[in-house]
């Protein structure tokens, strides 16, 4: 990771928001929200991806099979955090698999109208706020991976992931969860993520420190 030059904290707009002490952008890292311009995908101020060759079409290096007439939808949130590798398997890339063969014979110029390979619209891939995604994982269609979760480098996640779980491993299973359940209750409840940006970064210690407490204490004054 590059030095940060001090320039203060970046507008959720800015596609670059790392700068070096030499005042250049570090390509390699991008806010999902304006890097993205794709009709199928949704995502939250602050998200973003890293890669150690910055593509030249970031939809295309995370979510390679949505295209723009697919059904489904990817829904990102807020302060995501995707290392280098991270892709998203969305439901266009399945094949029908409860015949007797899986060959798309549709994609391949089949009549249309009498072809049945395909598969139905499959469900959507929904990524919560504040969700840490490891080198090379990857996330299988429809999965569901809850607020705070950790993702280790390289695991395959499929289905459902509660809030401040860690998981890692192919298929992706539950290490611990980050947190006893009442704290994630109440962080679930508290909901940083969607306060002011200046709010948040007054609150940084408590965030990134774990202070329950002096953090009941800003929510308490943003919700007078």
């Amino acid at each position: 990771m590059p030095e940060l030059f001090p320039a203060g904290f970046p507008s959720p707009d800015t596609l670059h928001p790392i700068v070096t002490r030499d005042g250049q952008p570090h390509r390699g890292t991008v806010f999902l929200k304006p890097a993205l311009r794709h009709p199928r995908i949704e995502v939250g101020d602050y998200s973003y991806a890293s890669c150690h060759v910055p593509p030249a079409d970031w939809a295309a290096q995370i979510a390679p099979y949505l295209y723009d007439f697919s059904p489904e939808r990817l829904v990102i949130g807020r302060f995501c955090q995707f290392a280098d590798g991270v892709q998203f398997i969305t439901a266009s890339a399945n094949h029908r698999h409860d015949g007797f063969s899986t060959f798309p014979f549709l994609a391949f110029g089949a009549d249309p109208a009498q072809s049945a390979s395909m598969p139905p619209p499959g469900p959507d891939t929904v990524i919560g706020n504040d969700v840490w995604l490891g080198q090379g994982v990857r996330v299988l269609p429809g999965a569901r991976i809850g607020d705070g979760c950790i993702v280790g480098a390289g695991a395959v996640v499929c289905g459902t992931l509660a809030p401040y779980s860690v998981v890692a491993g192919n298929p992706a299973r539950l290490l611990r969860r980050r947190f006893p359940a009442p704290v994630i209750a109440r962080l679930l409840q508290i909901r940083w993520w969607d306060w002011p940006i200046d709010d948040i970064l007054d609150a940084e210690a408590a965030i990134c420190g774990a202070d329950l407490p002096a953090l009941e204490r800003v929510a308490a004054r943003l919700s007078r």
